[in-house]
Parts: structure tokens; sequence; C-alpha cells
């Protein structure tokens, strides 16, 4: 499974098979949060099943990742940490839509926007938050995070 820790409390990586779910709860993941269009997640058989929040996007320079969307995940990533779980936002490889999800999450733990970037560059390499169009959306995210407060 292609995972990278970020924090604690946060995981940022691939799209999980089935077979990864085991996993991530065994490291206490509670939510998943799926940023792909793509590929609807798969139920959880196990009881409690983890915890799924599908946001759908696109990797693309043109359709953008709605800001509502990455406020929407934040808020659920922050109730299940409070709640002492941990989380795990991917998207296909871990590289744009999962990393500005783990970036917003970040932001709203009181990471500045920079240092969240380069928190998870450091911690997950193939992470690419620098390319301009999910850049722009981490710096939105962190404008519109401080105004909703």
């Amino acid at each position: 499974m292609d995972l990278s820790q970020i924090t604690d409390q946060l995981f940022i990586g691939a799209t999980p098979s089935v077979g990864d779910y085991a996993r991530l709860r065994d490291l206490g993941v509670r939510l998943v949060i799926n940023m792909r269009i793509e590929k609807h997640p798969a139920a959880d058989l196990h009881k409690p099943p983890l915890k799924f929040l599908w946001l759908p996007t696109i990797d693309s320079p043109v359709l953008v990742i709605p800001i509502q969307f990455l406020l929407r995940g934040t808020r659920a990533a922050l109730e299940t940490i409070q709640g002492g779980g941990k989380v795990y936002a991917h998207c296909a490889k871990g590289r744009h839509r999962g990393v500005a999800m783990g970036a917003a999450i970040l932001i709203a733990q009181g990471y500045a926007s920079d240092a969240a970037m380069q928190l998870i560059k450091m911690q997950r390499p193939s992470a690419d938050p620098d390319i301009f169009y999910i850049r722009s959306r981490i710096l939105r995210f962190a404008r519109a995070w401080q105004a909703s407060k």
C-alpha cells in the first residue's frame, strides 16, 4: 500500500484496495477521504467499518478542486481527529488531490500554508503541492478557512 504518514493523525497516499482496509484500521485510521471522481470507495465489511467521505474531483488545472470540498473534508477530518481517530486522504497516486486535502487539514490545525506543503513534501517525496493548480487551491483554502472562523 502506497501511503505516507505526515503527522501522528494524518496519512496521505494512493487509492487503497479493500485488502488495505485492515492495515488502515491497524494504523488507527477511522476516516478515509477519497478525492477521486474515477473511483467510488468500496464498502468496508468490517464491524465497525471505516468511515468514507467521497469528494469526487478531477486532477486537472481546468476543473479545480472546489473549496467547499476542501472545507467539508477538513471539518470531517478535524472531528475524527478530535475523537481520537486518524485520517487517510487519497487520490489516484497521492501526488495532487490527496495532497491538497492533507494540506488543508494541516492548515486547519494551525500550520502556515507553506509549512504544510513543506511537511508533506518532506514526508511524502512523490507529493507535488507546488504544481500551480494545486498550490493555488491550497492557498485559497487557507484564506477561506481563516474567513470561516
